[in-house]
């Protein structure tokens, strides 16, 4: 009779251990030191870890999530007893790529009732992300995203723009992101494994600009006690940005362009030329050619640097890139702080989308850390944005009904989202949500969304 049970305990054991290896799920365990205990095959495929060298050590070690120093799910499950479903996050796998994953954590129990440690089931959810960005119409070069048909345009030339080496001229307001798009020409160009380095050129006088570029020789001018390379050389072969050029002076704009014209420069006090291989981005927030009318801007150093030129459309002409933009800057403040805020609420989109941004994308980015300061749950609410925010001005180019119409579509994209991610169970969805499953289910209707005959818990019909 013992022998029988031993078979069955041992009989049972494998059955369970066939079953962990077969599911698409990634299943650890961990001890109350936070050693990994077991690890299965979907988790060595998803973490690109193997087995061997993920039992016994950390899970943090293996899994680096921005969970991992903030608001860990194993962490509240093992301290509070209980389960917790569907916490979003992210993991870098072993070759350094964010991994969006979904994750469900619960206690791991004897037949006592004696917690031992901590059970983690995680999804890769690379997919679902890759879905959702083709159903929102998302378009990205480097770090920058969009929705915006202008910025469509010009993300569809920017790979072959990147592959020349003519001069570019990136127009647009401050905040728009003239440094992003430059650093995304560089990162596309043949020069992306050499350096890239910008420069405020309205931020320093001549002298100054001059030696950060050139560089200088030793006893060029007082206190000059070596010599100190300059950008150019620093540079390489690689790509120099000169952000605000149209605030330079008409001395240094003769020198850039004998720099732009011979391929050589010349460092302060030195008799000889060094050879430059670098390709120069400028950037202005200014009316170049009017400046030229004006006689403020050289017209000759104008027409060298503006082969190719890009013109950023302001954040207001861009509206429909506001929750996009949202959403990329919580992932980011997620990682550097360490927190797991989600999203932001229905009530703050709408106030987010009706304010005119006169410092566009940089602006917003500052609205979404103030919201993560104040914010101590996963929404922010409109009690955590600015207060020069709750009397938006909503502008020409941003009727109410374009708001009215944003908000709708973001809530509707998340909803659609979240059942995907559940494989369309209306219950986990909902908790993903924060909502109740009434509240669901009045917004499908509301939003006329069509859910397949199945839920996701049985795969029966409902």
């Amino acid at each position: 009779m013992e022998a029988d049970k031993k078979d069955s305990a041992r009989g049972t054991k494998t059955a369970n251990e066939i079953i962990l290896e077969s599911i698409s799920d990634g299943v650890f365990t961990v001890d109350h030191n936070w050693r990994i205990m077991s690890f299965n095959r979907a988790a060595e495929e998803i973490t690109g870890t193997p087995r061997h060298e993920a039992i016994g050590r950390y899970c943090w070690e293996v899994f680096r999530s921005n969970m991992c120093e903030g608001d860990c799910a194993l962490k509240r499950t093992m301290k509070e007893g209980k389960s917790f479903v569907s916490s979003s996050t992210y993991i870098i796998n072993n070759r350094q790529q964010r991994v969006p994953i979904a994750v469900s954590t619960s206690p791991l129990k004897n037949e006592e009732g004696e917690i031992l440690g901590g059970v983690e089931t995680f999804r890769d959810h690379s997919l679902v992300e890759e879905l959702r960005r083709e159903l929102t119409g998302n378009f990205q070069a480097g770090d920058m995203v969009s929705r915006s048909k202008a910025m469509k345009k010009i993300f569809s030339i920017l790979p072959q723009v990147a592959e020349s080496d003519s001069t570019v001229l990136i127009d647009g307001e401050t905040g728009t992101g003239k440094e992003l798009m430059a650093s995304a020409l560089h990162n596309l160009s043949l020069r992306k494994d050499e350096p890239f380095v910008a420069i405020n050129c309205g931020a320093l006088p001549d002298n100054l600009l001059e030696s950060e570029l050139f560089g200088y020789k030793a006893g060029a001018f007082t206190g000059a006690d070596k010599d100190k390379p300059g950008l150019f050389q620093a540079a390489g072969g690689g790509t120099i940005l000169l952000d605000e050029i149209g605030d330079t002076s008409s001395a240094f704009q003769v020198r850039l362009l004998r720099v732009l014209e011979e391929k050589e420069f010349q460092p302060l006090g030195s008799v000889e030329k060094i050879k430059t291989n670098t390709r120069i981005i400028a950037a202005t927030n200014r009316d170049l050619g009017e400046m030229v009318e004006n006689g403020d801007f050289r017209r000759d150093l104008f027409y060298r640097i503006n082969i190719i030129r890009f013109q950023l459309p302001p954040l207001k002409d861009r509206m429909e890139d506001v929750p996009l933009l949202v959403e990329r800057f919580i992932k980011k403040m997620n990682h550097i702080k360490g927190r797991a805020v989600s999203q932001v609420s229905t009530e703050a989109m709408g106030l987010l989308l009706g304010h005119d941004y006169p410092g566009n994308i940089r602006e917003l980015e500052n609205i979404i850390e103030h919201g993560f300061v104040l914010c101590s749950e996963r929404e922010i609410e409109i009690s955590h944005l600015p207060a020069y925010l709750l009397q938006p001005q909503v502008t020409k180019s941003t009727p109410q009904s374009s708001i009215e119409e944003l908000v709708r579509l973001t809530e509707e994209e998340t909803i659609i989202a979240a059942l995907k991610n559940n494989h369309y169970n209306r219950l986990a969805a909902a908790k993903e949500l924060g909502i109740h499953k009434s509240t669901l289910f009045r917004k499908l209707k509301k939003y006329h969304i069509i859910l397949p005959g199945f839920d996701g818990r049985s795969g029966r019909t409902d």
